[in-house]
């Protein structure tokens, strides 16, 4: 670590004060369980935040104690010292100028907690003894036989000049649209080339680094793309652009990796209900939205819903949830075995009269096609399954299609355009790809058809790259919608605190769902959404997140809170139907460009009044659930106003029957194309008030039929 003055002094400062922040007791202090290791290792990677705010910090702080005691601060008591870092973070400090108090205790409070209750690898917290502290179990049930990560199967990939010139399909994208149609497309007998712009990452690849994953992402993500070279910029309100990096919150990343979101997802696997595909015939449309009804029902999507189930695999109880859709067939697999949690909130839901149950989800409850069930872990979301339980297109709809022999896998590389004549028909891509310590290589690739599958921001991003002097103003774009609907999900909830604990530490956690609000609220509720227990917290998160507004987060209570809340809290929160409008959107950057030299994806807007009104209903009820299950304190959530998008993001290509206010038609085909398909959550017209991801896997399956159709 880089001290610019006497680096014994600052040790000794630091020592002092992070065993304040976390002291010891029957378990470790921040110092004894490596917070010292770790804070070594971040001074490191950010030598900045070190240089200009801990060290100048901790030095006017040793200053402090001198003019109030006449002793350093490593020397005083333990009440003296806490007694300044309470001034300090109060910014109470006389003649404490060299930085802002507040921000320099929040700042270095952060970094220990990371350090402490973070991941072993990452230099603090060795042998996981905080975890041990908290009730944290983060691999799989002991005795499972289920330890050692399992073996994935490999993925052969392709380098750009082994390639054909031509295939009867290109797939652009690798996550559950495109795995999807690659295994349709293939099976049917087509050649077919899936077309990846990030890599394939094994399991140890993807890791379990607790502050860079998709759950908390603070200083990284762990599934691509890279953080150099890939930016994206939000538009805002005084008409400038900000960049922003791909683990920042405002870039609304999906992984993207082999498999795409489907790799660390959660794995809900709801269907929509039957009114979620008639928005506006019930609702009418509110002023300032976009809300349109789907071209297709229920009734249309229900055999592809069956299919995605019984194909990709879920786990679920077919008849916990009436009145969300006449289904034919159960669940492949029996739904997960409730948690302690779960238990507690059904008696809860059955005192309040609510129709309650379990939750469906793409993980295998049994062993399935190979693969083992589900080892329980408490770092499910955000990460690679370790047992290789958790279904995604990477180990099944994309591994059949490599299996036929008719289809090839290139990673790493990026669709730069479609290539396409008259604005009638698509001919094929141009390629670019970058390998480590190699110059970039570009190549033309010609195909019959062509299934765009690379997510609600990117697709959009890669019609409007794809003008041509038929289509001046991108693919599809005629009528100026390219790009616009921009929706995800809007979450609300609320947390409790219980005088038990309420958590078993078992994966996935989420277990229990009740959509007795998702449609009929009154009041003018235009929808409603879904309430479900939340999936197992990582202790970081728990911190970050999960305490209460007003609960000690540093000292001897603060580490008393930490111990005596982690199961004993629990977390009800679900989406509700975003209401788009048409002023969310992706454009593209007129002034910034990726390391292709491409223009990045530019985003806008906000979300609509209504879809916040339905999120405050929703985190009543949920406030409501809690009480009834015998909180003794329970405190909301309420979200912001910013773009709704994230890896629920939908609605840019939505579809519907007239071009002028859609851009493909109800087979998911773009509007005046003939061999031009779009595979992804970009079509959805709204996205329901549940997780997308078994509609995107069922319109794939509809859409890859119609394809074979037309060939």
């Amino acid at each position: 670590m880089r001290m610019s003055l006497d680096s014994s002094k600052v040790q000794a400062i630091l020592e002092a004060v992070v065993d304040r922040m976390i002291p010891g007791d029957a378990w470790p202090s921040a110092s004894a369980n490596g917070v010292l290791t770790y804070l070594e290792r971040r001074a490191g990677e950010d030598i900045n935040t070190w240089v200009e705010w801990i060290e100048p910090g901790l030095l006017a702080l040793d200053a402090a104690a001198r003019a109030r005691y006449d002793q350093p601060f490593a020397a005083l008591s333990t009440d003296e010292q806490d007694t300044l870092l309470r001034d300090a973070e109060h910014e109470r400090l006389s003649g404490f100028t060299a930085v802002s108090q507040q921000l320099f205790f929040s700042t270095l409070l952060s970094l220990v907690v990371e350090g402490y209750y973070g991941s072993p690898g990452a230099g603090g917290n060795p042998e996981g003894k905080s975890w041990d502290m908290v009730g944290f179990r983060p691999g799989p049930v002991p005795g499972s036989g289920q330890e050692e990560p399992v073996l994935e199967s490999d993925l052969p990939q392709m380098n750009l000049d082994q390639l054909k010139d031509r295939y009867d399909a290109i797939v652009i994208g690798a996550g559950a649209g495109g795995s999807v149609a690659a295994a349709v497309l293939a099976e049917s007998g087509q050649r077919v080339l899936v077309v990846e712009r990030g890599n394939w990452l094994r399991y140890h690849e993807v890791g379990s680094d607790h502050v860079r994953n998709h759950r908390f992402s603070k200083y990284g993500h762990n599934t691509g793309p890279e953080l150099t070279g890939n930016p994206r910029t939000v538009l805002l309100a005084n008409g400038e652009e900000r960049i922003t990096a791909p683990f920042e919150g405002d870039y609304h990343n999906n992984a993207m990796t082999v498999g795409g979101g489907t790799r660390v997802y959660g794995a809900q696997a709801w269907r929509f209900h039957a009114d979620d595909f008639r928005m506006a015939t019930r609702y009418g449309i509110p002023d300032g939205s976009s809300l349109r009804d789907w071209p297709i029902r229920y009734e249309d999507l229900e055999p592809y819903y069956e299919r995605a189930e019984w194909e990709v695999g879920v786990s679920g109880d077919g008849d916990a949830h009436p009145g969300r859709g006449a289904r034919r067939r159960p669940y492949p697999m029996p739904a997960m075995p409730r948690t302690l949690e779960a238990e507690r909130l059904a008696q809860a839901a059955a005192k309040l009269g609510w129709n309650a149950g379990p939750v469906p989800l793409l993980i295998n409850s049994v062993e399935r096609d190979g693969r083992p069930a589900c080892g329980r872990c408490g770092q499910c979301v955000g990460f690679a399954c370790p047992t290789n339980s958790k279904n995604g297109g990477h180990n099944t709809m994309l591994l059949r299609a490599i299996k036929t022999g008719n289809c090839d896998l290139i990673c790493n590389a990026i669709v730069e355009r479609i290539d396409t004549e008259g604005g009638k028909t698509a001919t094929g891509v141009r390629l670019v790809q970058e390998a480590p310590g190699s110059p970039q290589q570009r190549r033309q690739i010609r195909s019959g058809h062509v299934v765009v599958a690379a997510g609600a921001i990117e697709s959009a991003r890669l019609l409007l790259n794809s003008a041509s002097d038929a289509e001046p103003q991108g693919i599809g774009n005629r009528h100026g919608q390219v790009g616009r609907h921009l929706q995800g999900h809007v979450y609300s909830g609320a947390y409790g605190l219980f005088d038990e604990p309420v958590q078993d530490g078992l994966g996935p956690g989420v277990s229990i769902a009740s959509f007795q609000f998702a449609h009929g609220n009154g009041g003018g509720i235009i929808g409603g959404g879904m309430l479900a227990n939340e999936f197992t917290r990582l202790p970081l998160i728990h911190w970050n997140r999960a305490l209460a507004p007003d609960a000690d987060r540093w000292g001897s209570a603060g580490k008393a809170m930490m111990r005596d809340s982690y199961l004993r809290t629990s977390h009800i929160q679900g989406p509700i139907q975003d209401i788009p409008n048409p002023e969310s959107r992706v454009r593209l950057s007129p002034k910034v460009k990726d390391r292709f030299g491409l223009p990045v994806a530019q985003l806008s807007g906000g979300v609509h009044p209504e879809s916040l009104r339905a999120a405050a209903m929703l985190a009543e009820q949920g406030e409501a659930w809690l009480w009834a299950a015998g909180a003794t304190r329970v405190w909301r959530t309420v979200p912001g106003g910013g773009l709704s998008a994230g890896q629920h993001q939908a609605g840019t290509l939505r579809m519907g029957d007239d071009p002028a206010t859609s851009v493909t038609d109800p087979t998911g085909r773009i509007h005046g194309y003939d061999n031009l398909w779009v595979s992804d959550g970009s079509v959805h017209v709204t996205n329901g008030g549940v997780n997308p991801v078994l509609t995107i896997l069922a319109l794939a399956f509809r859409t890859a039929e119609n394809l074979v159709k037309q060939a």
